[in-house]
């Protein structure tokens, strides 16, 4: 007996071997690649699959007949000639089996992700767009849907499953409804195919969007994802949850409504209380209940509604329901943000009384009715309203939860750094594409600075990893949302709105405005057809050479001080500023030093808007728009397009004023990227709001083990400059010994100095974004082997730091060798005399510090240090304190202004 079961045994396992090479020996496409493909028009097309090793290949498609073959491994690739926008043509591919590929058409396809936003398809908003989808027949728009998956091990070759969808007016409900519109648009506007790749997922993070190395500059990311993919980390995670007991059969049933069957027509009522529907039961009398709450009404129905089939709209509700008609249950859902849309059976509802039943659950937060939605019960032509008093009763009531002591974590995979990267969009990599629609950012509202980095950085990674250019970056700004308010406030929607805006400074990117066409109550709003019209037009713009088309409201672009006012210009003006009311604008907030943020009157003077306030006689500051909910915000140009929020920060220059109209001029510097400068001087800096230029050699270890933290530091204003990649200094002269041989700048030459000047740059510009900057001399030397390399960094830098002492003006400074005082065993009223001197001659004075409070053999006190901080932000009426590159810019203007 065993030795027959161990033939049979091999038999089955030589049957399965036999089936694996067949398997294995057939050409295989990507997903990607399939029946009604949309494929990238006017560029030569990578096209790829699978197939036994060496195997031969020949294909035909639109008269190119190409041949290639199967490596050791089993890939092939072949380039396919460029195409111009047309079709439809067949694709054969012959090998050992023969494949056709059918329905193919060469036009332009866009990669459409983010978040649920992006997602929603149009049967969620069918009620609002039912003519758009009667006449979505446009057999030259296609849809891929990427299904939610996730990678934490790396990143995918092909995708599971997949397929491109023509569209009609029956399979355009499941298609994104943003996608669906902005291909339309385009495919009517210049008359060619369009392809959209919809690969989105609903409340996940920016992060989880981007690949392992581009987020290589972020280190706590990068030990999540080394964690993830560590084989016994995975182990365990996928480990089967072992119980204390055995498997019992389904939990019993708890809920007091389903145990006495509250939905039933038989049940008699008792203890039920009022209810205002819309509304929240914190909000009527239910404080901090997390459970199940019942809400029952009788409602009379009229003899012409009965044997009809009806539509009940109940708004929306938090977290889940199950409804209930007569009894029988007709629908539920299991999470908040759909829209509640029921069908009511023919022959369910009687003529007179009947009985509608919600059984509402929630987990946190407020529960209820969402306010401001459809609360209605409809036969297509007549309504009856459901807004009103219905009754409510508690089912039950959940336990507080326990997040302690347990042992264990809630870990989401698709919230995980580069794990819907791997699964999502890898395998989109090598399909050619036009560019990239992203709306997503609502999952990082709770950290909302981190994006002023985050999606810089995916956007660099998505081009890098698509390997086609600087493709064309097209982002949707949040939508205005939850509560309006009536007084400035600070908001994190706010900030991230901002971080999408600062994205523009990267090449060939686009942003769509939306806070105008949100809803308060709903973060997934439904006019989901002027996102899409936003998109095209910044499409229209960046990638089909509509350059002259104004594809947007005003854009901040600078601001002055201008006495008591602030004048602020914009780009995106067209044919002029104005409001979309009529009225002046609204909206705009000042602050002074202090950032104590006052609503500002406003006006519209020429291509400036003017704003100012009796609250704030010495205006710095300026914000539109600035809050969750900017209710009421009216700029925009000709188009009629909402201006962006935005906020000046330090952009606010003096208007024909040298030093912003104060007494002198102050830049504090630091060198050598030491750690005492990020744990010590950064946040003094920071607590006060001053700012000061740090001078980074990129090779030293202060530098590359806190690559976030100067990053950070950047973000927050001020100037990373360079101070070369291994600071060589000049071993040849008295006192020099100390200078190791290979970091001796007189055996140095010119050129090997630029290089490693040039890595320092890309190295800052990475972390920054910025393309201009100023240099430091290390230990002050200016010159190589070659001689002085001064003139050189003129093409590099606005200016260069020296170390001699002295005071510069716009008239006398050479901005190649500006003077410096540096601050070595100083007490603070030594410093503190140099600045006043500063201030009667009024100039330029430039401070350098190396260690502060210790760290380096160049050092002043932490005391003494101090006392000149809080000097300088006490005295900043007199002396404008900034960075090495903002009094360049200063100086440049002025000497400009007084030829």
């Amino acid at each position: 007996m065993y030795i027959r079961n161990r033939f049979r045994h091999l038999l089955l396992l030589l049957g399965f071997l036999v089936i694996t090479l067949d398997i294995a020996a057939e050409i295989r496409l990507p997903r990607l690649i399939g029946d009604n493909v949309v494929l990238q028009r006017d560029q030569e097309l990578n096209v790829w699959g699978w197939a036994s090793p060496g195997e031969r290949i020949r294909i035909q498609i639109a008269g190119e007949s190409l041949r290639t073959r199967a490596d050791e491994d089993g890939n092939w690739s072949v380039t396919l000639p460029s195409q111009p926008a047309g079709g439809p043509f067949t694709m054969t591919l012959k090998g050992e089996n023969t494949i056709e590929v059918e329905n193919i058409v060469f036009g332009d396809v866009w990669v459409c992700s983010g978040q649920s936003n992006m997602t929603v398809w149009l049967e969620r908003v069918k009620e609002i767009y039912g003519e758009e989808i009667a006449a979505a027949d446009y057999p030259m728009i296609r849809e891929f849907f990427v299904p939610t998956m996730t990678e934490l091990s790396g990143p995918r070759e092909d995708f599971p499953e997949g397929d491109w969808k023509v569209v009609t007016p029956e399979s355009v409900m499941d298609m994104s409804a943003i996608g669906y519109f902005f291909a339309r648009r385009l495919h009517e506007t210049y008359d060619i195919p369009v392809g959209i790749i919809n690969t989105a997922v609903g409340g996940t993070p920016i992060e989880a969007w981007t690949s392992a190395e581009g987020l290589r500059d972020f280190a706590d990311l990068q030990e999540t994802i080394r964690r993830n993919s560590d084989p016994e980390f995975l182990a365990k995670l996928n480990a089967p949850r072992t119980g204390g007991g055995q498997n019992s059969g389904p939990p019993p049933v708890t809920d007091q409504g389903l145990i006495e069957e509250w939905y039933s027509p038989d049940y008699e009522p008792q203890g039920w209380q009022n209810f205002y529907i819309p509304g929240y039961w914190e909000d009527q009398g239910v404080h901090d209940l997390n459970g199940t709450v019942w809400f029952r009404r009788e409602i009379d129905i009229p003899e012409g509604w009965v044997g009809k089939e009806l539509k009940l709209f109940m708004g929306r509700i938090v977290d889940a329901d199950v409804m209930y008609v007569n009894g029988e249950e007709i629908g539920n859902i299991t999470y908040q943000y759909p829209p509640r849309r029921y069908t009511v059976p023919t022959g369910l509802l009687k003529e007179g009384k009947n009985l509608l039943t919600v059984r509402v659950t929630n987990q946190g937060g407020k529960g209820g009715f969402v306010p401001d939605k459809t609360y209605v019960l409809t036969d297509g032509q007549d309504s009856m309203d459901l807004k009103g008093t219905w009754q409510y009763k508690v089912g039950e009531v959940y336990q507080p939860r326990s997040w302690g002591g347990g042992g264990g974590f809630f870990f989401s995979a698709q919230n995980q750094p580069a794990a819907l990267y791997n699964a999502m969009v890898a395998p989109i990599e090598r399909f050619g594409v036009t560019g990239f629609n992203w709306y997503q950012g609502e999952s990082n509202v709770g950290k909302a600075q981190e994006y002023y980095d985050l999606l810089p950085a995916l956007i660099r990674d998505w081009r890098e990893n698509f390997d086609q250019g600087e493709l064309p970056f097209l982002t949707v700004q949040l939508a205005n949302f939850q509560d309006a308010t009536y007084l400035p406030v600070e908001s994190q929607w706010a900030v991230l709105r901002d971080a999408q805006l600062q994205s523009l400074q990267l090449p060939n990117t686009g942003l769509a405005v939306a806070t105008d066409i949100g809803e308060w109550n709903d973060i997934h709003p439904l006019n989901k057809l002027d996102v899409a019209e936003r998109l095209a037009l910044e499409a229209r713009r960046l990638a089909y050479g509509e350059d002259e088309l104004v594809s947007s409201g005003p854009l901040f672009r600078s601001a002055v001080v201008d006495g008591d006012r602030i004048r602020i210009q914009f780009d995106r003006v067209g044919e002029g500023l104005t409001t979309t009311d009529g009225l002046a604008p609204q909206y705009f907030a000042v602050a002074g030093y202090d950032r104590d943020y006052h609503w500002a009157e406003a006006k519209i003077e020429g291509d400036e808007v003017v704003a100012w306030s009796e609250d704030v006689p010495n205006p710095r500051y300026v914000r539109y728009a600035w809050a969750d909910n900017p209710f009421g915000a009216n700029l925009t140009n000709h188009t009629g397009l909402p201006a962006s929020p935005f906020q000046s920060d330090d952009q606010v220059a003096e208007k024909d004023a040298l030093w912003q109209g104060k007494q002198a001029g102050v830049v504090l510097t630091y060198d050598d990227a030491l750690a005492g400068q990020l744990d010590r001087v950064i946040p003094l800096l920071d607590s006060l709001n001053l700012k000061a230029s740090f001078y980074l050699t990129a090779a030293f270890p202060g530098f590359q083990s806190r690559i976030e933290d100067w990053r950070r530091a950047a973000r927050n204003g001020h100037e990373l400059g360079n101070h070369t990649l291994y600071h060589p200094c000049d071993a040849s002269g008295p006192g020099r010994e100390w200078v190791a041989a290979n970091n001796d700048l007189s055996q140095y030459t010119i050129e090997g100095l630029l290089r490693e000047i040039d890595v320092t740059n890309s190295l800052l510009q990475a972390l920054d974004g910025e393309t201009e900057r100023t240099f430091a001399y290390t230990c002050g030397d200016t010159a190589t082997a070659d001689g002085s390399f001064k003139d050189a960094l003129r093409e590099r830098f606005t200016a260069a730091r020296g170390t001699s002492p002295g005071l510069d003006t716009p008239a006398s400074a050479d901005l190649y060798n500006l003077h410096t005082y540096v601050a070595n065993g100083h007490s603070a009223e030594d410093m503190i005399a140099w600045i006043e001197r500063a201030k009667k001659e009024n100039a330029l004075i430039t401070l350098l510090f190396h260690g502060v409070g210790g760290g380096h053999g160049i050092n002043v006190s932490g005391e003494a240090h101090r006392e000149l901080i809080e000097y300088l932000y006490q005295d900043q009426d007199e002396v404008w304190v900034t960075t090495l590159r903002d009094a360049v810019r200063q100086m440049t203007q002025q000497k400009e202004t007084t030829k």
